[in-house]
């Protein structure tokens, strides 16, 4: 037989034993994605701007990409929500790896608004005096060159800007936007680096104080890294144990309403110790993200280390993307295991309301003490998590969006007081600043009111509409911890108030810098933002309790 019939033979046998299947095109929903498509695309449009636009005028066109497409994108969701995308029509798109749905749609406006804003800090250039005749930002001139050396000193000289901190940032919210609608595990933790790195990068480009900046940055990284790693570890487990990453896979698996076993996966498949170490290990990875006790410890190392916009944008941003995720994790995959979490989640929340609390106390850095109010504000947000209801996802909803614009306008005063040596971040040096600058002063004790949770601020009703949903979870208890922490904490905000109105100012203290249009807009915003969501929060509170339904 010649050697044309035996190939011959060999590939009808093979076609008959197993007809090869054909492999589908992806179906992607671009309508649907847009808003994380938009920001992807003008931070790779801020790339080529690095690359190929002349150093003068690349700070402007980096401004005009950056707050386009963070516009355009914010629009692309309020399009999303009012097509009924957020209610009527949530559903899984991308294949089944990005959830559209009321939490996804609105987390990812609350992060589009607060990158807006972080935009407008980043751009801010007169704060700092003229540097050789030329306007200088907040961060380092040439990102590259060692602290100190004489490159360093040329940048400087030759009016230099690191203006890729734009790209990085729409690179950062694009993760953000992503993660807490990822609906598989493997979509999670691509977006939870995406997000990441660029952040890792941001807060080592500090303008002064750079060894610190670049200290805080090396934490950040190895610190992230473990937890990066612990999460995915995480994964591996759970996908040994339901054979899927997918989020509705898994939560069937759990329930048990899945039995049929892939024949590879027999031996581990519904085996309850990898579920029960494989959701701690991503629980923890999530816990590290919100700064909640005990994976706190970057949080004020970093916060006081980082150029303060980028502290102010982190602070706000990453809390609403990985609360967002621990929310989806929790009620969508793991429903069936509450009974194993919730008692984890009650131990976390205690240490971290009343650890975040107490520390502050003792901190004498005004960024410090921020560091240690957002991760008591975590343990209340965790206190809504708890409830297992809808109204526990509404509550934790508007908490964040509450909290975001708080945190981004308290850190954008931080920018503002100055001395000699850059920002005047040690508490001392606060004293008196209500008589020298009374309306910066005022501003920042509204924000300081808020966090304190003070009725007619955006604080009291966030924090009143968490312990509610807690209350009526049968979490009773952890209410009661959660009001002593906020006597607690009230004490250190209200100590910077007195410090501020009634001491007596220093002959050599600090001066409050005049900025320019981009950074009054992000305050004024931060405060509108906090009375009114005080004063009239029914309809905010009306659109978190609409957009509180996970899409299954």
């Amino acid at each position: 037989m010649s050697a044309s019939a035996v190939h011959s033979l060999w590939t009808t046998a093979a076609v008959a034993a197993d007809p090869i299947p054909k492999i589908n095109a992806p179906k992607i929903e671009y309508g649907q994605l847009s808003p994380v498509l938009i920001i992807l695309g003008a931070a790779i449009i801020g790339v080529l701007v690095e690359a190929f636009v002349p150093r003068k005028s690349r700070y402007y066109a980096q401004l005009f990409v950056s707050v386009v497409a963070l516009a355009a994108a914010f629009a692309a969701v309020v399009a999303l929500a009012a097509g009924g995308y957020g209610t009527t029509k949530a559903h899984i798109a991308a294949m089944g790896a990005v959830a559209v749905d009321g939490p996804a749609l609105f987390l990812q406006g609350t992060i589009l608004l607060v990158g807006l804003l972080g935009v407008f800090t980043f751009a801010e250039r007169r704060l700092d005096p003229e540097a050789h005749g030329n306007r200088v930002d907040s961060f380092a001139a040439q990102a590259a060159s060692v602290p100190g050396s004489d490159s360093e000193k040329a940048a400087v000289k030759a009016g230099f800007t690191t203006t890729e901190v734009f790209p990085l940032l729409l690179f950062a919210i694009s993760g953000m936007l992503v993660f807490p609608a990822a609906n598989d595990l493997l979509t999670l933790f691509i977006a939870l680096e995406v997000f990441s790195l660029p952040l890792y990068l941001l807060c080592a480009l500090a303008r002064r104080k750079r060894l610190m900046s670049q200290e805080a940055a090396v934490k950040y990284f190895l610190l992230g890294a473990f937890a990066s790693a612990f999460t995915l570890f995480g994964i591996a487990l759970l996908y040994g144990y339901a054979g899927s990453v997918s989020y509705a896979t898994i939560s069937q698996v759990v329930d048990g309403t899945i039995t049929s076993v892939d024949p590879a996966l027999a031996g581990t498949m519904g085996n309850d110790v990898l579920l029960l170490i494989g959701t701690a290990l991503i629980v923890m990875g999530l816990l590290f993200k919100v700064g909640a006790v005990p994976f706190h410890m970057w949080t004020p190392d970093v916060y006081q280390g980082a150029p303060t916009p980028v502290t102010g944008f982190m602070a706000a941003a990453t809390k609403v993307a990985a609360f967002g995720a621990l929310l989806r994790l929790l009620y969508v995959v793991l429903p069936g295991l509450r009974w194993d979490w919730r008692p984890v989640m009650w131990a976390v929340a205690i240490v971290t309301m009343l650890g975040g609390a107490i520390v502050a106390i003792t901190q004498t850095d005004i960024k410090r003490l921020l560091a240690y109010s957002s991760i008591a504000h975590a343990g209340f947000i965790l206190a809504g998590v708890i409830a297992t209801s809808p109204d526990g996802v509404s509550s934790v909803l508007f908490y964040l969006g509450a909290y975001s614009f708080v945190t981004i306008g308290a850190f954008a005063v931080v920018t503002l007081v100055r001395d000699a040596g850059g920002e005047a971040t040690h508490l001392s040096k606060w004293a008196g600043l209500g008589r020298r600058s009374p309306l910066v002063a005022a501003v920042f004790a509204i924000f300081l009111l808020a966090f304190a949770g003070i009725p007619l601020t955006s604080g009291f009703a966030g924090k009143f509409a968490v312990f509610k949903a807690a209350a009526e979870g049968g979490a009773g208890a952890l209410v009661v911890v959660g009001v002593i922490s906020s006597a607690i904490a009230a004490f250190f905000y209200i100590r910077v108030i007195v410090l501020m109105f009634f001491s007596e100012p220093k002959p050599e203290g600090p001066t409050v810098a005049v900025p320019s249009p981009l950074t009054m807009t992000a305050i004024a915003v931060g405060v509108v933002v906090t009375l009114v969501l005080g004063v009239a929060p029914q309809y905010f509170l009306d659109l978190a309790g609409q957009a509180g339904v996970f899409v299954r």
